[in-house]
């Protein structure tokens, strides 16, 4: 039953145990704990591989799962669940609240056992030792291991998968979250961009679920002026490449026309030039020649030469002058 309080003129319903509306809160509660449990255990891995033919994570089954609502209560609550978590680590110190129930907790403990041991030569803190030590058991150390090898794996093959343009779509909507994340990070914080992104991240699909006929026929008019102007630019590129062809090819023919010619022309010219003399060349010598040559001697007689006697001419004798 539901009781209902005045406070002047306004009264409020009373809800207790037994009422429609907590019965209602109730199978909301419960439905969503079954939601979240589902997702928790939830290890199915997607029937659809990459383009390399690897198979992938269950954790895109999962984020699939969450970003297009199809467990609404579980998605709701993951993302309250992230945002709060983004605006505590904003407002609220939580790194010296640690520390601080830390110490706090240590303090306690060896104050206890301090004053046990003075008070009762026994410590207190100690009799509360269990008989064996708390220790992560092999199969929860090796789920974990594995899970996180699963959550890098997902990261590393998102990664590829845009980056080579498995799907281009994906692509363009990287590049402008990464250029418009490239100019907000200079006028907004850490925490900012990252509750803005996370919004978007939950909000967008959702959005898309509730307007997928609109966005699909604005989708598909923006690909068919996209491979319109694709077609026409491919147009453009041949026409530019065989004109290209066609000038460079009459080049070619220009060109080798005229050294055939010349090579014609001076084929006919080699008899004439045959004909002209052809300027002698002195070999320079190698060594200078003597300026002396011993054949400008003649040779020596072999027989002594007779001596000859030479007759001196003799002078006339003046006549004698008669005297009258």
């Amino acid at each position: 039953m539901a009781e209902s309080t005045s406070s002047g003129d306004v009264s409020y319903p009373v809800v207790n145990g037994n009422s429609p509306v907590a019965s209602h809160i109730k199978s909301e509660a419960s439905r969503t704990g079954d939601e979240l449990r589902d997702l928790k255990y939830s290890r199915t891995t997607p029937s659809t591989r990459a383009a390399t033919g690897q198979p992938l994570t269950h954790y895109h089954s999962l984020l699939y799962s969450l970003l297009s609502w199809e467990r609404p209560r579980a998605t709701a609550v993951s993302y309250a669940t992230v945002v709060s978590f983004i605006i505590a680590a904003r407002f609220f110190p939580l790194l010296r609240w640690f520390f601080k129930f830390l110490y706090v907790a240590l303090g306690f403990t060896a104050a206890l056992e301090i004053a046990g041991k003075t008070v009762m030569s026994q410590g207190l803190a100690s009799s509360f030792r269990p008989r064996k030590y708390y220790t992560i058991p092999k199969d929860s150390i090796e789920g974990v291991l594995e899970d996180m090898e699963q959550l890098l794996d997902f990261f590393l093959i998102e990664f590829q998968r845009i980056l080579f343009a498995e799907n281009i779509v994906h692509t363009v909507a990287a590049f402008f979250a990464a250029f418009t994340s490239y100019w907000l990070i200079k006028i907004l914080p850490l925490w900012g961009l990252s509750l803005i992104a996370v919004t978007i991240a939950y909000m967008g699909p959702l959005v898309y679920i509730n307007n997928r006929e609109e966005i699909d026929a604005q989708i598909a008019h923006i690909q068919s002026l996209i491979n319109a102007q694709a077609n026409e630019v491919k147009d453009l590129a041949g026409q530019h490449t065989a004109r290209a062809k066609v000038l460079v090819k009459q080049y070619v023919d220009e060109y080798s026309n005229k050294a055939h010619e010349l090579v014609g022309t001076r084929r006919s010219a080699s008899p004439e030039m045959a004909k002209v003399p052809s300027p002698q060349i002195k070999a320079e010598p190698s060594s200078p020649e003597p300026a002396v040559k011993q054949e400008d001697f003649p040779e020596a007689p072999k027989a002594e030469p007779v001596s000859e006697s030479v007759q001196e001419p003799q002078e006339p004798k003046p006549e004698p002058v008669l005297a009258s």
